[in-house]
C-alpha cells in the first residue's frame, strides 16, 4: 500500500517529558545535572534565565543523536493546574522515588495525576548514592501502592540513578527515548506552530514574555501568536540558553518576548499573519477564554456566618500562580476560607501593600516574589501578615496553620456514655443517691451529667461521689453496675438515663 502525502510528513519529534514526585526526592538536583550535562563549561556561565522548560541531546549507544524537551515547573501541582484546562502538554513522564526514603504521599499525588493524564511513564529511583539506599526496599512500597515496575509484577519501566552523580542518567535517557519511540511521538514539519504556554513572567526591562513547547509544526520570525486574550509578534525569541532563533521546530521550548499581557500558562497557542487578525480573533472570543482557576473570588451569601481570610498572592511566573491557586482549592473549611483578593506576576508592590492595608485582616503570599521597600515599610507600619515561600506545599501548610489559628472555637458537648437509672435510694436536698447500669461508655467521677427522662432533658448535675462493690472508684465502664451520689436539682426517678459529658473546644 502506497504511503500518502500526510503519512510521508509526518515525522518523529523531539518528545517533551515532565518529572514529578516528592518534594524532597531530587527532581530539581536531576533537571540541573541534565541540563549542565548538556552545555560546555563557556555556556555554563551565561545561563540565568529560566523559562520553564529546556532541551538537551542526548547521544544513544548507536551514535544517533535524539533531542528531548524537559520541562520545569513547580512540580505536580503546576502540572494539575494545567491539566485543569484541559493542556496535554506532556508526553512522557518520569516518576521519582528516592531509594531512601520510598513512596510518600507527594509520590502518590503526583502517581494519581500522571495516570489522569493517560501519561505513559517511568520510574526512576533516586539517591543511590546515599548510605540509606535501599532500591529492593523502594521497588516493594512502589508496589504496595500498585506501582509495578518491570520485573517485579508488573510492566512500568525503571531505572536506579543518583542525580547528583549522574548514575543511571543515560540509561533513563534511553528509556524515555524507547517510550518516545513506542507512543508515536510525531507531528508535521510544515504545518504553522501549535502548542501551549507553559511558563510566563514579567521582565522588568522587556515586558510581559511567555514560553511556549510547540508540540506541532514550526514556528517563524515574522509570524503573530496568540493565547487566551494575549498576543504577541515573533520578534524576539530565544531558546532556553537565551540565543535568539529564526525558526523553531516541535518539541521545542521558545521564549517569546513583547506580549500585550502576561499569557495564561497552560492555555494553548495559535499562530496567524497578522496583529489584525490576532486582534480580530481576540475580539471575538468567548469572556471566559483565561482559563483562570479561581479560589473564591466573589461574595457569597453565607460569608458573613464564615471566617475570611483576604489573600494576596504574588508569585515569579504565571504557571506558578496557576499552582498555587490550584493547590489552595483544597485548604479551607466550613468556618474558615480564604478569599483571593489580588494575585500577580512580579515583585509585592507598594500597590500590593496598600490594597492588604485597606482591607481587615489581608494576608500577602509571596512565591519567589521580592518585596520593594515601600511595601515593606507599609506592612511592617501596619503589621500586616506577609509569608513568602519557594515551595508550594509548606505555603498550604501555613496557610492552613493560619486558618485554624483564625477560627474561632466552638464549644460542644460530647457524651461519653449512657447510664441507667434502677433505683434512688435517697435524698438530702439537692444531692441524690442512686443505684445505675453503665449501658455504654463509661461514668467517671467528677462529670457534669445530662438527666433525661423519655427522651426529654429534665436537668443537668455533676457526679459528686462514685462506689463499685462498696469501694470508692474514679470510673465505672459498660455492662457495670454501681453507686453514685450526684448532685441535680430535679428528683431522679427509676428508668432515667444519665448521660455523662465533657465540653469541647473545635
Amino acid at each position: 500500500m502506497a504511503e500518502t502525502n500526510s503519512q510521508k510528513n509526518i515525522l518523529r519529534r523531539t518528545p517533551i517529558v515532565c518529572v514529578m514526585g516528592h518534594v524532597d526526592h531530587g527532581k530539581s538536583t536531576l533537571l540541573e545535572y541534565v541540563r549542565k550535562a548538556n552545555i560546555t563549561d563557556a555556556e555554563a556561565g551565561g545561563i540565568t534565565q529560566k523559562i520553564g522548560a529546556y532541551e538537551i541531546e542526548h547521544q544513544k549507544e548507536n551514535g544517533d543523536i535524539r533531542r528531548i524537551t524537559f520541562l520545569d515547573t513547580p512540580g505536580h501541582e503546576a502540572f494539575g493546574a494545567i491539566r485543569a484546562r484541559g493542556a496535554n502538554v506532556a508526553d512522557i513522564a518520569i516518576l521519582l522515588v528516592s531509594a531512601e526514603d520510598g513512596v510518600k504521599p507527594q509520590t502518590l499525588d503526583a502517581h494519581k495525576c500522571i495516570a489522569g493524564a493517560k501519561l505513559p511513564f517511568m520510574v526512576a529511583i533516586n539517591k543511590i548514592d546515599k548510605p540509606g539506599a535501599d532500591i529492593e526496599r523502594t521497588k516493594q512500597s512502589l508496589a504496595e501502592n500498585e506501582i509495578y515496575l518491570e520485573g517485579y509484577g508488573g510492566d512500568v519501566p525503571w531505572t536506579a540513578i543518583s542525580a547528583k552523580t549522574g548514575a543511571g542518567i543515560p540509561e533513563m535517557l534511553e528509556i524515555i527515548d524507547l517510550l518516545a519511540e513506542m507512543n508515536e511521538v510525531s507531528g508535521i514539519l510544515e504545518k504553522d506552530a501549535e502548542g501551549y504556554v507553559i511558563e510566563s513572567n514579567l521582565d522588568n526591562k522587556r515586558g510581559p514574555s511567555g514560553t511556549l513547547v510547540i508540540t506541532n509544526g514550526t514556528l517563524r520570525k515574522g509570524q503573530f501568536v496568540i493565547s487566551g486574550n494575549a498576543l504577541a509578534p515573533v520578534r524576539i525569541m530565544e531558546d532556553d540558553r537565551g540565543k535568539s532563533l529564526e525558526s523553531a521546530t516541535m518539541g521545542k521550548p521558545v521564549r517569546i518576548v513583547g506580549w500585550s499581557k502576561i499569557p495564561d500558562a497552560g492555555l494553548p497557542f495559535r499562530v496567524v499573519k497578522s496583529k489584525k487578525e490576532a486582534e480580530l480573533l481576540i475580539k471575538n472570543l468567548p469572556k471566559d477564554i483565561s482559563g483562570e482557576i479561581n479560589v473564591s473570588k466573589d461574595s457569597s451569601a453565607n460569608e458573613s456566618e464564615n471566617i475570611v481570610i483576604p489573600v494576596i498572592i504574588k508569585a515569579d511566573a504565571s504557571g506558578t500562580i496557576d499552582a498555587i491557586l490550584h493547590e489552595l482549592k483544597k485548604v479551607g473549611s466550613d468556618r474558615a476560607k480564604i478569599k483571593i483578593i489580588s494575585q500577580g506576576v512580579g515583585e509585592i508592590s507598594e500597590t500590593d501593600a496598600k490594597k492588604a492595608e485597606s482591607v481587615e485582616g489581608a494576608v500577602i503570599i509571596g512565591f519567589n516574589a521580592k518585596i520593594d521597600n515601600r511595601a515593606k515599610a507599609i506592612t511592617e507600619r501596619s503589621h500586616i501578615v506577609i509569608k513568602q515561600f519557594d515551595i508550594i506545599y509548606k505555603l498550604s501548610e501555613w496557610l492552613i496553620e493560619f486558618l485554624k489559628e483564625r477560627t474561632p472555637k466552638i464549644k460542644t458537648e460530647e457524651i461519653q456514655g449512657s447510664v441507667k437509672v434502677l433505683k434512688l435510694f435517697g435524698k438530702i436536698k439537692d444531692r441524690q443517691i442512686i443505684g445505675g447500669k453503665v449501658q455504654e461508655g463509661k461514668i467517671s467521677l467528677g462529670d457534669e451529667v445530662i438527666v433525661t427522662r423519655r427522651d426529654a432533658e429534665i436537668g443537668r448535675g455533676k457526679v459528686r461521689e462514685l462506689q463499685r462493690l462498696k469501694n470508692r472508684v474514679d470510673e465505672v465502664t459498660a455492662g457495670m453496675e454501681f453507686g453514685a451520689m450526684v448532685e441535680v436539682k430535679v428528683t431522679v426517678a427509676e428508668g432515667d438515663i444519665i448521660q455523662p459529658f465533657v465540653i469541647v473546644e473545635k
